[in-house]
């Protein structure tokens, strides 16, 4: 097993996330942030880092993967995901750390380090998503669809109604009915899936990933990503703009613009930037090459 300890954390009276601990005990201590909202925990994770030199936290995010209960929108926001990570640093002890976060993780490891940026050794991103309006305006509503017209054709047809597609997926994906909320799961996830790599993939998720990527990220996208407003983060970037960033970005990602690692880029005194010839996913070649080569200087 490629973890050498796994355990769960209770983080409120609702929610127990599922930790995975990887690499030397005391070694450098990254916590990595997967992606969704609504994604999990895999083994190949782990394949970014030096287990001779690192200490990896991993976990299940509120309702994702082992964490329990799966799917759970009930107390699950931007903010509780922050504490949760918190509470995580105060479990090991950490007083300092690197954080490692791709897609909705360089998200959420942007607020993170906005809130607690005395914690922040570094921050290494992939995917930049700034969670505004026009982020997912452009994967869900309209832009990304000029590139997989076909994909996103079927993405509509499953609809009963194409106005406001996020909420009306939002609504069916939280009905009652059991067959339909797997049907609309697939559907949402069959779009997205079809965008995060340079040559598309079929869709391979089971029906409990399904759900939750599907439930989870139109809950925090109906809910503006929880934001207290729509920029942000770029309008906090100086709060962390002193702290060692590495970003990421796919020159061809559709999911997530490469416009959105730039502006962040040019907001941050001690960032490098890496535009890759490749699509969003971490797994692609020249992602993962650069991710590994950063992690092995840190």
């Amino acid at each position: 097993m490629v973890f050498f300890n796994e355990f769960f954390l209770q983080v409120d009276d609702t929610h127990s996330l599922k930790i995975y601990e990887a690499g030397k005990k005391d070694g450098t201590p990254v916590i990595y942030l997967h992606g969704g909202p609504g994604a999990y925990i895999e083994e190949k994770c782990v394949d970014f880092f030096d287990l001779d030199r690192h200490h990896v936290i991993l976990f299940d995010q509120r309702g994702c993967g082992k964490s329990t209960p799966h799917a759970c929108i009930k107390d699950n926001t931007t903010f509780d995901l922050i504490e949760d990570i918190e509470k995580i640093r105060k479990h090991f002890g950490f007083e300092g750390f690197s954080l490692f976060g791709g897609s909705f993780g360089s998200f959420l490891a942007l607020m993170y380090a906005i809130s607690y940026p005395q914690h922040i050794s570094n921050l290494i991103l992939r995917g930049i998503f700034l969670g505004r309006k026009e982020d997912v305006n452009w994967l869900f509503v309209e832009g990304a669809n000029y590139f997989y017209p076909k994909e996103h054709e079927e993405y509509l047809a499953v609809l009963p109604k194409k106005q406001n597609i996020i909420k009306t997926y939002n609504d069916l994906l939280n009905c009652d009915d059991d067959g339909t909320v797997r049907r609309f799961a697939k559907a949402w996830n069959d779009w997205e899936n079809s965008c995060v790599t340079l040559i598309p993939q079929e869709n391979t998720e089971d029906d409990m990933g399904n759900l939750s990527t599907s439930r989870l990220e139109c809950h925090y996208m109906i809910n503006d990503m929880f934001l207290p407003h729509d920029n942000y983060i770029l309008d906090n970037a100086d709060k962390i703009a002193h702290i060692k960033t590495y970003i990421v970005h796919g020159r061809y990602d559709v999911d997530c613009r490469p416009i959105g690692a730039w502006l962040l880029y040019k907001k941050l005194k001690n960032a490098e930037i890496f535009y890759e010839i490749c699509g969003h996913s971490a797994f692609e070649e020249h992602n993962f090459k650069r991710l590994k080569s950063i992690m092995n200087n840190i």
